[in-house]
């Protein structure tokens, strides 16, 4: 037999490709890549923040086979807590946000989560989703994930997604941008990277109504204006996960313009993405336009946009949100 490491799922997380997006590259005189996250095993960035915090709660013995994992996520990190935790042995109940694109909680529930959809709330709602998971792990036993807060994720990334970022530009990435759902991926990849090259500029892209973008340009999270679909980004408080992270700027980024970055790169160029990805993209465009030609900016490819089919590539619905996916490139920038 063989003495080649043979893995399961959990095993292969990770060591993601990166993806030069050809026409905004050509557009803007720098080079634009996407880590491409929809290609670990539960199909997102996710992925990571799961096997960190599984693998730290294992380590600390807070987690054995046969144990229950709960969260309360918007999708991404409820998939890859799945998928991870029932190849370690855990099953997971997942509290997810009615509001969520229907295709994450039946994804969720095919991989066998115990999903559980309550009303959308915010975190200052005791009936938030969060507090929700939080209650259920104290009242029944179970490991809370706390992805929000639990630094394991953030370690996760500073582990893994920065190290990565350096090996394959070969040390020559020169700014880093990523929106903030929990902060783990921005806040690890930003630490690591700026521990090799504190030139390197690491940017926060964020959407309309998150604080973000108001807590790293004007120091406090009062900022209200505007609205989003996306889903999975737009924090409106502090996490542990971005709490003393090294941002040097923060762009916000309209889901309009978003949009046209993933109709561009699913027409021209193949890749098919949710809208935190065009989020991100946008981001990584606005750092290209102000800092000049010649840069090497990494951003993230959270997840397809297989989960959104009934939503944003759904012509009606956008219609609905005023929202013009035939709306040229070109035009935004």
């Amino acid at each position: 037999m063989s003495s080649f490491p043979y893995h399961g799922v959990d095993g292969h997380v990770g060591n993601t490709p990166l993806i030069r997006l050809r026409r905004l590259s050509e557009l803007t005189g720098c080079e634009i890549l996407g880590k491409a996250e929809f290609m670990n095993p539960g199909g997102s960035v996710k992925d990571r923040a799961a096997l960190g915090i599984i693998l730290d709660a294992e380590e600390k013995s807070l987690l054995k086979p046969g144990m229950t994992i709960v969260e309360g996520t918007a999708g991404n990190t409820g998939i890859g807590l799945t998928v991870i935790g029932a190849a370690r042995g855990c099953r997971t109940v997942i509290i997810i946000p009615e509001t969520q694109a229907p295709e994450k909680i039946t994804l969720l529930r095919t991989l066998g989560a115990d999903v559980r959809t309550v009303p959308a709330k915010p975190y200052s709602d005791p009936d938030n989703y969060n507090h929700i998971a939080r209650r259920l792990a104290e009242e029944n036993g179970w490991f809370w994930a706390n992805q929000f807060d639990n630094t394991a994720n953030r370690l996760g990334h500073y582990q893994t997604t920065g190290p990565e970022i350096w090996n394959q530009t070969d040390g020559q990435v020169t700014a880093f941008c990523a929106s903030i759902g929990t902060g783990g991926t921005l806040g690890g990849t930003a630490l690591y990277l700026k521990e090799r090259n504190p030139a390197i500029t690491t940017i926060c892209a964020d959407p309309y109504g998150a604080a973000m973008w108001s807590w790293f340009t004007n120091g406090h999270t009062d900022e209200d204006d505007g609205d989003s679909v996306a889903e999975g980004i737009g924090q409106s408080r502090v996490t542990a996960n971005v709490a003393d992270i090294p941002v040097d700027k923060a762009f916000r980024v309209d889901d309009q313009t978003a949009l046209a970055i993933l109709m561009q790169l699913l027409r021209e160029e193949g890749v098919f993405l949710g809208l935190s990805s065009g989020i991100n993209i946008g981001g990584a465009v606005r750092q290209a336009l102000e800092g000049g030609p010649g840069q090497t900016i990494v951003t993230i490819l959270c997840d397809s946009g297989h989960k959104y089919q009934s939503k944003l590539y759904n012509r009606l619905w956008l219609a609905e949100q005023g929202l013009n996916p035939e709306k040229p490139l070109e035009s935004l920038f």
